[in-house]
């Protein structure tokens, strides 16, 4: 670790960010974000023409507000938010003049999810809402002045629809038994009783309609059927034509962006290693021509106005917290909105290295490293000598890891550890055959792509065999518990967060809302329901070979947690626990999956870069008032995390 890099505080990365989220109005009007009021994150809105005279739109005073959007009228904010991380989201609305933010979906145990918001259509967006069967989500028009709600379509076991710009509901995917799933089109409420597209489970995942023109003529898909990686296809409705717009070996094609006029694409970006925006037509490709020569980073293009004559873009440095810029399209203007976290700005942060790491059988994981600052002085993307390193494997697994700036990735390089984050079988983004690749595979191949990328690590001098932890949430916290259980030699230490230990009872508990991806869900991970797959979830939970584990372990868990309930964690406690295996339990009342509250993240990265430093020798920052303001209980084993019992009083 270089003198040059001093330790950066935790509340710096973990902390509220200074701003985040910018759009801009549809008209043109207002700019909005995300800040702090009285330390909790809530909307802020502010004239385009003086954005100095920002206010406070809404005043959450517990949990923050982590999403919004502007009714297509410009004259509400509207926004979702649960209660203590259940997930069971309501919608709220506020007049962008302010006042009073209205309950839009005031009801109890029920889950909102916004289906569609059109230009075209200002008065009114779509909902869904699972109040009378918590399995499926009936479609609602909303009436924004009135709040009133106008239902559109009962839903009796369809999964997603088809919504054009005018709001029709013309379509909708109902899942099939064998995993796959079935289009349906739907006239005046009423779905018809054959099939007008089907898809196969194998494609299921990486099939995906996008959204309509605005004259309805022509509906955009993200489409694998018949080929590896999903391309951009175009549908022709009259005719039922379809026309290949885009494609690429390597990678799926995730979306696309759109003209808020027309609704036709314009570009879209492809993603291997790090991110390429292709455009479709000559006009956006001038534009993004221009941002990217004139903004140095990851940029993408996160609000337009319906005029599209204004765009807010975000630009992602990596060694850098993202920043916004507002862009005048007719004279290239550019105005930076804010940085993120300016508390970063001459901070010294890592660079991130996209890398390529084969595994056993031949597999290519895209991954990315990070090293500490100092550790590399020719920048060639290896230690001059090994330093300790933290595996984090990423959560889904259903998903994939990016280039760019990294919270995580950037405070555990300046606490002196190099960071790898790979991109194992089964993430998303890859081709269908590198997703299916993954399938049955918890803790079989999917586990050892991991140890395959800490066997790479070692061969290429960034650590040494002794030195290397695993830390992740979700399924990466699910691969902690695999990592200490079933190979538990490897590491030196875990941190798990959220991560289930019994794959039987994650999901005999999903929620009732996943009804539509269950089967998948049963073909991908193992059948609860049948011996042979009960058996199989039963050989690849960690709680079977809970005994096995010899080397420190770290829990954090949400106790109102739906997706992985806390009932994962304390299992595997409790099985430690009777056979005298030390384990420190981290559990906060007032969290789901994940830690939304910024009192909690940073108590909990106190606690893991002490319980880091303990098991590989990195820096930590005192605890100090750490844990003020925060919900943190510690149920077991304070005194196995260094410092942590002494902090807690």
């Amino acid at each position: 670790m270089s003198a040059d890099a001093p330790l950066i505080e935790r509340s710096k990365f973990f902390g509220n960010p200074s701003r985040a989220g910018g759009q801009i109005s549809p008209n043109g009007r207002w700019l909005s974000w995300l800040g702090p009021r009285d330390g909790v994150l809530n909307i802020w809105v502010a004239p385009r023409a003086d954005p100095t005279a920002a206010r406070a739109l809404t005043d959450e005073t517990v949990r923050p507000i982590r999403s919004y959007f502007w009714s297509p009228d410009s004259a509400t904010v509207l926004y979702v938010n649960d209660q203590g991380g259940d997930e069971n989201f309501k919608l709220y609305g506020v007049a962008a003049e302010g006042g009073e933010a209205k309950t839009l979906t005031p009801f109890d145990k029920t889950r909102t999810e916004i289906l569609k918001v059109s230009p075209q259509v200002p008065d009114r967006i779509l909902v869904g809402v699972n109040n009378r069967d918590p399995r499926w989500h009936d479609v609602y028009a909303l009436d924004l002045a009135s709040g009133a709600l106008i239902l559109v379509f009962e839903n009796d076991g369809f999964g997603s629809f088809l919504i054009d710009q005018t709001l029709a509901v013309r379509g909708g995917a109902r899942p099939r038994p064998d995993g796959g799933e079935d289009y349906y089109r739907i006239e005046d409420g009423v779905a018809g009783a054959e099939p007008i597209e089907s898809v196969s489970f194998d494609d299921a995942p990486t099939v995906n309609p996008l959204r309509f023109t605005a004259d309805g003529e022509t509906l955009y898909w993200i489409d694998s059927r018949g080929r590896d990686t999903a391309a951009l296809v175009a549908q022709d409705m009259a005719s039922g034509a379809r026309t290949v717009l885009a494609e690429d070996p390597r990678v799926d094609i995730p979306d696309a962006m759109f003209n808020p006029i027309t609704g036709r694409v314009e570009a879209y970006p492809a993603t291997y290693l790090t991110t390429e925006w292709i455009a479709l037509d000559a006009a956006v490709k001038a534009d993004l021509d221009f941002l990217q020569g004139a903004l140095k980073g990851e940029i993408s293009i996160t609000s337009r106005t319906h005029a599209d004559d204004l765009w807010v873009v975000s630009v992602d440095a990596v060694t850098s917290a993202p920043a916004a810029w507002l862009y005048e399209r007719a004279s290239r203007k550019l105005t930076e909105l804010y940085l993120t976290r300016p508390e970063l700005a001459g901070a010294v942060l890592a660079a991130m290295h996209p890398v390529e790491i084969r595994s056993r059988d031949g597999l290519v994981q895209p991954s990315y490293l990070t090293l500490p600052p100092g550790s590399d002085p020719d920048g060639t993307g290896r230690p001059k000598s090994p330093v300790p390193l933290v595996l984090v494997p990423h959560g889904g697994p259903w998903a994939r890891d990016v280039y760019g700036y990294n919270p995580l990735h950037q405070f555990l390089a300046n606490r002196g550890y190099a960071v790898l984050s790979p991109n194992f079988r089964s993430s998303t983004g890859f081709g269908k055959a590198f997703l299916a690749a993954g399938y049955l595979e918890w803790g079989g191949k999917m586990h050892d792509d991991l140890i395959d990328a800490v066997n790479w690590a070692v061969d290429q001098g960034v650590a040494t065999a002794d030195q290397v932890a695993i830390m992740g949430g979700s399924y990466g916290g699910y691969s902690v518990l695999a990592g200490l259980a079933f190979t538990p030699e490897v590491f030196a230490c875990g941190v798990d967060v959220v991560g289930p230990s019994n794959l039987n009872t994650l999901l005999a508990s999903i929620p009732a809302y996943w009804e539509a991806g269950r089967i998948q869900l049963y073909k991908r991970v193992g059948d609860p329901t049948t011996p042979d797959g009960a058996a199989l979830l039963k050989a690849c939970s960690p709680l079977t070979r809970a005994d096995a584990i010899v080397r420190p372990l770290l829990i954090g868990q949400g106790a109102n947690d739906p997706r992985v309930k806390q009932a994962e964690s304390d299992q595997i406690v409790t099985a430690m626990q009777s056979k005298s295996i030390p384990v420190t339990y981290v559990l906060f009342p007032d969290e789901g999956h994940g830690f939304a509250r910024p009192e909690n993240n940073i108590a909990f990265f106190a606690t893991a870069e002490h319980f880091l430093a303990g098991c590989l020798g990195g820096r930590a920052e005192p605890f100090g008032e750490s844990l003020k303001g925060s919900s943190i209980t510690v149920p077991d084993g304070a005194e196995f995390a260094p410092g942590l019992k002494a902090a807690l009083g």
